[in-house]
């Protein structure tokens, strides 16, 4: 599958390979390991995989024994692998490099050689568990892989040609027109299947949604088992959040309330877990702004946050529960946009995971007055414009799943915070128009959505 990481890693190859190890961050299951030995066979002569999940102790040993001899080093390695090396052309890779600190320790010293490239993979909670005896190399760039995007989704599904026809659209601000319904009905598929490769690649094998949620059925196991092995004395309260999020979205305002999980529970008893699962990628964490400006973390209040699953083909594994009939009807209904129960969540929850794909950090902003109700309001999402200004440094973006929706929070938002809060965007299921100040862009557009900020 083609990802949009891959044009980063040829960056790094042209341009910093030589001073820093590329270090990949993602949750399980995210294509890393795939994605990485693609890059090595078709940009390198010649590489070598280790992973260390399976790596033999001999393998262990020649880093334990042979770092202060470099050329024997690389002689034993090649020599095991039966892989020659080429100065400048050979890449070495390091999957699952938290199974052996000892490696990405030795990162230092094998960059500073400067004879190959590295690129490391691994779980960034997994990471950071297993660094107690080692230096952490300040030649590491980090780079995180999220779950494909709904443009990476287009890829995968032989429907590059629809991307061309979105982009162009939204860069002229046009509406789509007669491609407007063949780009919603992408997008409601892309909502069911989600953005896992392996669920992704079932889609294209089989065209059978009962073999894409056992797909994801056996990554939510995989996520669950992960959180008891390495949360700590956070796993319960970490997996308590990771089940509870599907009934906490469906709410109106979808803040997580965490009476929902305890009634004498307070956030700085769950601060960590909810810090865990960020870390581990399985989760995108939004917090609420108070004062919205250009620096939104600023005013961000640590305890109001909506928590949304990396990925929503997940969630809609891990809301509909398992009974077959159940699912097979919600996944029609989804395709076919029948849904009413629910569907907002989904919605929001995509949102959310395409724009953290963007590289833009999650914030809203929520108020309640019981006796100001020009006081009450909910924008769902904060952007900080990427050029600073004197002034209008935020845009306000609403989510919107029915085709019938009222602005009224928005209007309020922009009266209280006009010098603050420039143009306004909502992301609706209609096509894309404008007026009033505000641009309206259908969902599906929002892995582009750089283009208007």
């Amino acid at each position: 599958m083609k990802r949009k990481i891959y044009k980063r890693l040829l960056e790094w190859k042209n341009n910093d390979a030589k001073d820093t190890a590329i270090l990949i961050d993602g949750a399980r299951r995210v294509g890393k390991s795939y994605i990485v030995e693609q890059f090595a066979k078709a940009e390198y002569k010649s590489y070598i995989l280790i992973d260390f999940n399976i790596a033999p102790t001999e393998v262990k040993a020649i880093f334990n024994e042979c770092l202060d001899d470099l050329d024997s080093f690389f002689k034993k390695v090649s020599s095991y692998y039966a892989v020659p090396l080429y100065v400048g052309e050979t890449l070495f890779i390091f999957d699952e490099v938290q199974e052996f600190p000892r490696a990405r320790a030795a990162i230092k010293y094998l960059v500073a050689d400067g004879r190959y490239h590295y690129i490391e993979t691994g779980s960034l909670v997994s990471i950071r568990e297993n660094v107690a005896k080692i230096v952490i190399p300040s030649e590491e760039e980090h780079v995180k892989m999220y779950p494909l995007d709904f443009e990476e989704f287009l890829w995968a599904t032989g429907r590059e040609g629809l991307v061309d026809v979105i982009v162009s659209h939204l860069r002229e601000k046009k509406p789509m027109g007669a491609a407007h319904r063949k780009a919603k009905d992408a997008f409601r598929e892309y909502l069911v299947v989600g953005g896992m490769p392996q669920a992704v690649a079932k889609w294209i094998e089989t065209s059978d949604l009962g073999k894409v949620d056992s797909a994801k059925r056996r990554i939510l196991a995989l996520y669950r088992a992960d959180i008891r092995k390495h949360a700590g004395r956070y796993a319960m309260k970490a997996e308590s959040i990771f089940d509870e999020i599907p009934g906490q979205l469906q709410k109106h305002d979808k803040k997580f309330r965490l009476a929902a999980l305890d009634v004498e529970a307070r956030m700085r008893e769950y601060a960590d877990a909810f810090l865990w699962l960020k870390d581990a990628m399985t989760v995108n964490v939004a917090y609420n702004a108070t004062e919205p400006s250009a620096g939104l973390a600023l005013s961000a209040d640590q305890a109001t946050m909506k928590c949304y699953l990396a990925d929503t083909g997940l969630l809609v594994s891990l809301a509909f529960g398992t009974n077959p009939r159940a699912i097979e009807d919600a996944h029609r209904r989804i395709m076919f946009d029948s849904l009413s129960f629910n569907e907002g969540m989904l919605i929001e929850n995509a949102v959310a995971q395409m724009l953290t794909a963007c590289g833009i950090d999650l914030f809203f902003y929520s108020r309640y007055d019981k006796r100001n109700a020009q006081e009450r309001m909910e924008v769902d999402f904060l952007v900080a414009n990427a050029e600073m200004r004197r002034t209008k440094n935020v845009t306000a973006v609403e989510v919107k799943s029915e085709k019938d929706y009222s602005t009224a929070s928005l209007d309020k938002f922009h009266a209280k915070f006009r010098a603050n809060v420039g143009s306004s965007l909502i992301l609706h299921p209609g096509d894309v128009s404008t007026g009033d100040g505000v641009l309206r862009l259908p969902l599906y557009m929002t892995p582009w959505i750089d283009i208007v900020f």
